[in-house]
């Protein structure tokens, strides 16, 4: 089980200090297991339940939980429990039969996008809902070429991890793919961040337009996680979409990371259009003035670990596709993982996860920022809600980036049962993105394991 191509992977050949457990569910493990799964940290984790904020292990040790966000509103939350318990116990089929639940929570779900966005297809993954966004914008524009960012994951069918580059050299992009850099908060100028982004995506579709394949949409994950957590300048979106629009093409944005709350919005994107709950719609179709998303895509922590994902769009530009297409997904949008669906969009809404996100990262920005005046190995700090990316350099050249000690940072904190990991085209960014249910002592308990990794690594 190699680690190539993974920031924080755990290396088999290492010959870890594992207990006699956890070196036989290894050994078992890779003896029915792909080589293509990968493991974290250089000495795994075995974890057997978890609650909240916190992961346990069999010998119930308390991990603190500074990374997943699937589960978006905590680990084994009990609303999900309940309503999916309830639902499968009662029903569960596809959507060719009328159903009440996938109605209603369609209903409550478009209220929070911009009213534009009035249309929903359910996947089971995020990437499955990537590849149907792609080829909707393919459909709706006549043309083929996809812009993505240099670092950026969308997924892992044949279509979306050829438009991956962080999945490495040995998975080739598609033929009608180009990347582009993306914004780098702590190298680029701000003042003309947004204009030099917007200036590389015209680049990109003019040298699609000659070769004669045209500009279908512009794919961005809305905080840039892959390309080392990249939430400013806010509007830096906006303005590549308008290029993207001349161009003919559509804004596809992937809210599967980025949505549900995390970055202090419902909705990532909506740091860079201003428009939540308005109805400024995209290019070339009847109303479209201001850009807001053509397609959303979300997935992740839409169902808190059941499988579930979305595409959402404007009614007009899935019509003809609709009707000239037979797209159906058997599992997506199943009263079970709908249930699970309700129980998150409740949770989000009734506790103002957004506005904590807000909050608690926040805090968590400034702990981490204090940390960094006292630790130089620590450089930029750039945070938008509870997702957060912490550059790491080299002390002696600050502007330059340090894989290795970023890789020592975070198994230093897994020793003492802290989890985060890392990300960016150097893998030298921490990437902190808790449960959005992350509290004050949590962020106290991070702050503090944290200061203790970097002064044993400092001494």
């Amino acid at each position: 089980m190699s680690s190539v191509h993974m920031a924080n992977g755990f290396d088999p050949d290492s010959s870890p200090d594992l207990s006699p457990e956890a070196t036989d569910l290894l050994r078992r493990r890779s003896q029915v297991l792909s080589s293509s799964y990968r493991l974290f940290y250089s000495e795994p984790v075995d974890v057997v339940c978890g609650q909240g904020s916190h992961l346990f292990d069999a010998a119930g040790n308390d991990y603190l939980d500074v990374y997943n966000n699937v589960p978006g509103i905590g680990h084994s939350h009990p609303r999900v429990t309940e309503y999916v318990s309830a639902q499968l116990a009662t029903l569960n089929t596809h959507t060719r039969y009328l159903t009440e639940a996938v109605v209603s929570y369609s209903e409550d779900l478009l209220a929070t996008f911009p009213t534009a966005l009035d249309r929903i297809t359910y996947a089971c993954s995020g990437s499955e809902a990537i590849d149907l966004a792609v080829r909707l914008a393919r459909f709706a524009t006549g043309h083929r070429g996809v812009i993505v960012t240099a670092n950026a994951y969308h997924g892992t069918t044949e279509l979306s991890a050829g438009l991956s580059p962080s999945l490495g050299e040995n998975n080739p992009l598609g033929p009608d793919v180009v990347t582009v850099e993306a914004p780098d908060g702590f190298r680029d100028d701000p003042a003309t961040a947004s204009a030099e982004f917007a200036a590389r995506i015209r680049t990109a579709a003019e040298d699609l337009e000659e070769r004669g394949i045209g500009l279908a949409a512009v794919l961005v994950d809305s905080v840039l996680s892959s390309d080392g957590v990249q939430p400013e300048p806010a509007g830096f979106l906006a303005e590549a979409a308008t290029v993207a629009h001349e161009f003919g093409g559509l804004w596809i944005a992937d809210e599967v990371q980025p949505g549900f709350g995390r970055t202090g919005t419902m909705w990532g994107f909506e740091r860079h259009t201003g428009t939540r709950g308005d109805t400024q719609p995209g290019p070339e179709l009847p109303g479209l003035e201001a850009p807001i998303p053509d397609i959303a895509v979300l997935g992740k922590p839409m169902g808190n670990g059941m499988p579930i994902s979305a595409v959402v769009t404007r009614a007009e530009l899935g019509e003809e596709f609709g009707r000239r297409v037979r797209y159906f997904n058997t599992f997506g949008g199943n009263p079970v993982s709908i249930a699970a669906a309700r129980a998150v969009l409740e949770v989000v809404r009734e506790e103002d996860l957004p506005g904590h996100a807000s909050t608690t990262g926040a805090a968590l920005a400034q702990g981490l920022s204090d940390l960094a005046q006292d630790f130089f190995l620590l450089g930029q700090v750039r945070q938008a809600g509870l997702f957060l990316g912490v550059e790491v350099v080299d002390p002696e050249a600050p502007r330059a980036a340090d894989p290795a000690r970023a890789s020592a940072v975070v198994n230093g904190l897994r020793d003492r049962r802290v989890l985060i990991s890392a990300s960016g085209p150097h893998a030298n960014v921490l990437k902190i993105r808790p449960p959005l249910v992350f509290g004050a002592a949590d962020t106290d308990r991070f702050l503090t394991s944290l200061a203790d990794t970097l002064a044993s690594l400092r001494a």
